[in-house]
């Protein structure tokens, strides 16, 4: 396994919409290779999620997993490792929640981003079975943001007050203590 290069805000990979895979593609050693340094990668720095077009793969390709003890999220609760080919998302809830969003492809930022609180994902898993996720609070943040990466939109795109965008240093000396009780934070 391999730690693998992340794309930065700016690549053009990050703006593209990945290409469909083809269950063959996704059962091949190269693909399952790629994941598994996906998952090495997201856990060398401490993410919860990680999309193909992250690492140069412009590819319908999104990983996540968190643990319940993660002290980041400690209400997040856990979410075992899910392998996403070829998702599509359908909005449950309409209701927003606000969370502080993160990026490994905008380091060192956070903005404030509000999303569904409930969504579906149907997709393919590592075999091409089909595969349907109901995920809501925490969760739901985590596939829309990972999901966006695959149609090119990153997180700075679904802020809607630029107030609330903010190198990390600054986030948490001004925005932690105000906002900790309304919106949460997540980190891909």
């Amino acid at each position: 396994m391999s730690i693998l290069k992340v794309a930065r805000m700016g690549h053009p990979v990050l703006r593209e919409v990945a290409r469909e895979l083809k269950p063959s593609e996704i059962r091949s050693d190269a693909i399952r290779r790629l994941v598994e340094d996906m998952l090495e990668t997201m856990h060398e720095y401490s993410g919860v999620g990680l999309a193909a077009p992250q690492v140069h793969q412009s590819i319908q390709l999104a990983v996540i997993e968190f643990e319940d003890d993660n002290p980041r999220y400690p209400d997040a609760g856990a979410q075992g490792l899910t392998v996403f080919f070829n998702p599509r998302i359908t909005v449950l809830d309409t209701k927003e929640q606000g969370f502080w969003e993160g990026c490994l492809s905008v380091p060192e930022m956070r903005g404030l981003v509000h999303r569904p609180r409930k969504v579906k994902v149907d997709y393919l898993d590592v075999d091409a079975r089909p595969q349907t996720l109901i995920a809501e609070d925490f969760l739901a943040t985590v596939v829309q943001h990972e999901l966006d990466h695959l149609q090119g939109v990153l997180y700075v795109d679904r802020i809607k007050d630029l107030r609330k965008f903010a190198f990390l240093e600054e986030y948490k000396r001004y925005w932690i203590p105000e906002e900790e009780d309304e919106v949460g934070e997540l980190d891909d």
